[in-house]
C-alpha cells in the first residue's frame, strides 16, 4: 500500500470523547479512537496527537469579573492534560506505546514538551500526546496543533471535526451545502471559514504545513487520507 504521509499530527476536540454523554468520557469512543490510532501505527505511520478539553471544561463557563480570561484558559489547559493521560492509558491497553508531553508539566503525571525528544519517540514508534495547549492563554488547541505539528516536522495536520470537511455553508442547517475538496490558506482566511481558528491557519500557511479537515469517526476516513484519496478538505498553499 502506497502511503502519502510518514508522520501525522492528529487533532480532535475533547467533545469527541464524550460520545453521547453531556460531560466526561465515553469509554466506547476512547476505545474506538485507540483502535483507529492502532490501525494507523500498524501501517507504519508515526502519530502525534493534540486533544482539546471541552468535555471537561470550557473557559466560557467561568468568564466573569472574578475569574480572569487567562485563568479560565489555564483551567482549560489542565482539562487537556486529563484527556491526554486518559488517552495514554487507553492506548496502552490496546498495545500501543504512548506518552504525554505537556506545555504545563505536572510532576509525576506528565513531562514537559521537547521537540527533539518527541521526534525521537515518534521515530521509535511511540504515540506522543501533546497536552496543555501552547502553555499560554488566549491560544486555542487548534493553534497548539499547528505549532506542535511544525515543531515535530509532521507531514500534515489532520483536523477531525463533526463533518467530513469544509463546506460553503453549515451542512447541518443547509442540506445543499457543498464540500470543498481543496482550498488555499488565503481562501480560508479571506472567506473566514471557521473550522480552525485563523491563527492556526496563518501559522500553517507561514510554514507550508498542509491541513486536512475530516470526520474522524467516519469509517475508513483516515486510511483513505493516508492513501492520498479525496477525503475531507485539503488546505495547502494552492494557486493563490
Amino acid at each position: 500500500m502506497a502511503l502519502k504521509y510518514r508522520r501525522i499530527l492528529l487533532k480532535f476536540s475533547g467533545e469527541v470523547l464524550m460520545g453521547e454523554a453531556d460531560f466526561g468520557w465515553d469509554m466506547k469512543v476512547l476505545t474506538q479512537v485507540a483502535l483507529q490510532v492502532k490501525s494507523i501505527r500498524d501501517l507504519g505511520i508515526e502519530v502525534a496527537i493534540v486533544v482539546g478539553g471541552g468535555n471537561v471544561f470550557r473557559g466560557g463557563q467561568v468568564q466573569s469579573k472574578q475569574i480572569q480570561r487567562s485563568t479560565a484558559d489555564q483551567m482549560g489547559m489542565m482539562a487537556t492534560i486529563m484527556n491526554g493521560i486518559a488517552l495514554r492509558d487507553v492506548f496502552e491497553s490496546q498495545g500501543l506505546s504512548a506518552s504525554v508531553m505537556s506545555a504545563q508539566a505536572v510532576s509525576g503525571v506528565t513531562e514537559g514538551f521537547s521537540a527533539n525528544t518527541a521526534q525521537k519517540r515518534l521515530a521509535a514508534g511511540e504515540v506522543v500526546i501533546f497536552a496543555g495547549g501552547t502553555g499560554n492563554p488566549f491560544f486555542t488547541t487548534d493553534t497548539a496543533a499547528a505549532l506542535r505539528g511544525i515543531e515535530v516536522q509532521a507531514d500534515v495536520v489532520l483536523k477531525a471535526t463533526k463533518v467530513d470537511g469544509i463546506y460553503d455553508a453549515d451542512p447541518f442547517k443547509n442540506p445543499q451545502a457543498t464540500r470543498y475538496s481543496r482550498l488555499s490558506y488565503t481562501q480560508v482566511i479571506q472567506q473566514n471559514l471557521q473550522v480552525m481558528d485563523l491563527a492556526a491557519f496563518a501559522l500553517c500557511r507561514d510554514h507550508a504545513m498542509p491541513i486536512r479537515v475530516f470526520d474522524m469517526l467516519k469509517n475508513g476516513a483516515i486510511e483513505r487520507i493516508l492513501q492520498g484519496e479525496d477525503e475531507g478538505t485539503l488546505v495547502t498553499k494552492g494557486e493563490e
